[in-house]
């Protein structure tokens, strides 16, 4: 325990394993742990990390989860409680992640999640209930600073490091947060929830977007705004008609397959134009950009950086994070400058900010520049 002080501790539990492993941890210190899990889309358990990335698809939105993370809160002996947070969840994930792919971007629906829902809205209600902190099943470290301010940093096991989802987190909630997996590997947190006797200890983990799965994003984006999916012309770089998509939404930058149309050379999509709701195609060499814009940029350091230094930059989970040059503009937004070209920079994913192993910041990629 923190100078040998027992604390109330909520931990954001999901029914998978990390953040069954985070719970049956915090007890083996002796603390006071509460489990609460959101409901958040037609009836189901919150997707934390567990099921967003890594492992192997599976149902994540469902009664069997919740009914999981209830049983592994009475095999532990824990309270538990359930919080309806889904008209929350229809504002702040649902609609953004319509609105993105109408806007012709790809969203990140998870860090919209963690940030809205997760470290706002749970992490008040713990504070409500009288909790010291809330804790989670990320694979990341909070860390005090000689001055104590917090600072966040990535996991010891790189493999399993979630801090690029965390890049939204202020330093206030910091001061409250716990991320006890941080220093550990995935197959030690599977031993720690089977030393406890939990069931989910060797539950797969799961790569679907809570509400998409068993189905196609189009599938989705279908049923939640059909004028999503109009017709239109794939047309390469100079502006020549080479065939149909099936609207903007079905997309991607960096697809090469199903688009439908015959070229002597591979093709990708490499921009989507919602305003003329055209697909724009081209070769590989074409889907490497050197800058780009980011907007709603959080800083986790009070000083953002020396423009002049290279810092860190990592533009999609399970990327490899390359030098670029950040420079502040104004009304929380930056520029990007890569030191090297970089392959399908995609509008709508975040950008996140690494200097070493800490992350000093990052934001939302709104747009690049073609080389």
């Amino acid at each position: 325990m923190e100078g040998g002080r027992r604390r109330r501790i909520v931990v954001a539990m999901s029914g998978g394993v990390d953040s069954s492993a985070t719970a049956a941890w915090l007890l083996e210190q002796g603390h006071e742990v509460i489990g609460i899990t959101m409901q958040l889309w037609r009836g189901g358990a919150v997707d934390d990390h567990d099921h967003c990335q890594g492992g192997a698809s599976r149902r994540c939105c469902a009664s069997d989860d919740l009914d999981d993370a209830r049983r592994v809160a009475a095999t532990l002996g824990i309270p538990f409680y359930v919080v309806d947070f889904e008209a929350e969840f229809r504002r702040h994930v649902i609609d953004d992640f319509v609105a993105g792919y109408a806007n012709g971007r790809t969203p990140n629906p998870c860090i919209r999640c963690n940030q809205k829902l997760k470290f706002h809205h749970l992490w008040h209600k713990a504070r409500s209930i009288g909790a010291d902190a809330l804790a989670t099943g990320h694979y990341a470290r909070c860390l005090l600073a000689s001055d104590g301010k917090p600072q966040l940093w990535r996991a010891h096991d790189q493999a399993k490091d979630q801090s690029y989802f965390l890049f939204t987190l202020t330093q206030e909630q910091l001061l409250g947060l716990l991320f006890p997996l941080g220093t550990l590997s995935k197959q030690e947190v599977r031993a720690l929830a089977n030393r406890h006797g939990l069931h989910v200890s060797s539950k797969p983990d799961s790569q679907d977007i809570c509400f998409v799965t068993g189905r196609s994003y189009s599938d989705f984006l279908q049923q939640q705004e059909a004028a999503l999916l109009q017709p239109g012309a794939i047309i390469d770089t100079v502006g020549q008609v080479l065939g149909q998509h099936r609207g903007i939404a079905c997309y991607t930058i960096g697809q090469r397959h199903g688009l439908g149309i015959a070229a002597s050379q591979p093709l990708y999509v490499i921009e989507l134009q919602p305003e003329t709701n055209c697909v724009m195609v081209g070769p590989e060499s074409a889907l490497y950009r050197q800058e780009m814009t980011i907007q709603e940029v959080n800083w986790l350091v009070e000083c953002p950086l020396d423009v002049d230094q290279p810092v860190m930059v990592q533009i999609r989970y399970r990327a490899v994070e390359q030098p670029a040059w950040v420079k502040p503009l104004p009304g929380q937004r930056a520029h990007v400058l890569f030191e090297q070209p970089q392959r399908g920079i995609t509008a709508g994913q975040a950008a996140v900010f690494y200097r070493e192993q800490q992350l000093i910041g990052g934001g939302w990629i709104e747009n690049y520049e073609r080389n």
